[in-house]
């Protein structure tokens, strides 16, 4: 018992140290809307017209960015089912093998019924030994989280939260709004920032504030700028962060465009097929997190059969079926759900038959 006393002590610290930086964020972003509204606004700018313009733009920005970046925040990353979990009696089988090509045979078998497509490097099934369980595809063990996370992304000191397939689109979503405040906020402050050098400014308190909040903002904005960039280039191929450092690999081989579609595809993954909530921190995402489609998987015929896969001819109604589309409340209920189920592609036989098709997992009602 003694042990885990000052264990338990060093997690707490750590917690704390990590809410460090969303403080820093918080307290940059409360003084900028100090400065912004009541030393800019209200009493350095004297034309009411200008006023009222700035403080509804500001206001606007002001609350999308804010609401984008508590989603990303607050928003819990997704782990996966049960289904990719080992059974009781497949841990005790793994750990009577000693052989890693025996245990290899063991995850294979499990594997087999699974909508999983990539490999290790060595093309070894991808287990992580932490968490018991089988990586469904683009899933990575995050150290800080302790959790094997859905998509992983990258876990982000930013917003104390791991970036994945639950919260992706509102960490973009965060990286727009929050450029979109800085570029406003050094626009509109440049004018008084001249004033301030020569001398247009009165002696008051506002001029040091205008000052500061023009350089804190458009040094913001370079850096913000850089990583929107980033990740909007990684959205177009369809990669995460963790796949641009190392492509995944499939069981021909490694492949960095595995997952790439197109670019229309590739976007509505993660905004979702309706335009009305693309610029909203609204979950809207395609998908369950744990199957992807990919244009590999149609040409590796060792490969389990996928409902993702039409056994028709129709092409169109197997692209339909790629990206089903789905009203947001439903995307929502899928994605706070706790209790998974398996729903078969259309023609496929009975679920109960493993192995006539893989299986879609979907998940409903997780709170």
């Amino acid at each position: 018992m003694a042990p885990c006393r000052p264990r338990s002590i060093r997690r707490g610290c750590q917690r704390v140290l990590y809410w460090i930086p969303v403080l820093f964020i918080v307290l940059i972003v409360a003084w900028s809307y100090y400065a912004f509204v009541l030393q800019l606004c209200i009493e350095s700018i004297e034309d009411t017209g200008e006023k009222v313009v700035y403080l509804l733009v500001y206001h606007v920005l002001f609350i999308m960015f804010v609401w984008a970046y508590w989603q990303t925040i607050f928003t819990k990353p997704l782990n996966p089912l049960k289904e990719f979990q080992l059974s009781n009696s497949d841990k005790e089988l793994l750990e009577r093998e000693d052989r890693g090509e025996s245990q290899q045979e063991i995850l294979r078998r499990i594997a087999k019924d699974l909508p999983i497509y990539t490999r290790t490097n060595s093309g070894a099934i991808r287990f992580c030994e932490r968490c018991q369980l089988l990586k469904p595809d683009r899933c990575h063990h995050c150290s800080v989280c302790d959790k094997c996370i859905l998509k992983m992304d990258h876990h982000c000191p930013w917003v104390n939260n791991c970036v994945g397939f639950s919260n992706y689109k509102f960490f973009m979503l965060f990286l727009v709004y929050s450029l979109l405040y800085c570029l406003f906020i050094t626009a509109t402050d440049l004018r008084y920032f001249i004033k301030f050098w020569t001398k247009g400014l009165p002696e008051t308190q506002a001029k040091f504030h205008i000052l500061f909040l023009f350089f804190s903002a458009s040094m913001f904005s370079v850096s913000l700028a850089s990583l929107f960039i980033y990740h909007c280039w990684l959205i177009c191929k369809n990669r995460s962060t963790l796949e641009a450092v190392r492509a995944p690999v499939f069981r021909h081989g490694t492949d960095k465009n595995g997952f790439h579609l197109s670019f229309s595809k590739n976007f509505r993954q993660v905004f979702g097929d309706e335009v009305k909530y693309w610029p909203i921190p609204i979950f809207s995402s395609l998908g369950d997190g744990c199957l992807f489609p990919t244009c590999l998987v149609n040409l590796d015929p060792e490969q389990p059969s996928s409902p993702i896969r039409s056994s028709s001819g129709n092409k169109s109604a197997a692209e339909g079926r790629q990206f089903p589309s789905e009203p947001l409340r439903e995307s929502q209920s899928r994605l706070l759900s706790s209790t998974p189920s398996w729903s078969e592609g259309e023609g496929a036989a009975d679920k109960d038959k493993k192995g006539a098709s893989n299986p879609v997992m979907t998940v409903e009602n997780e709170t």
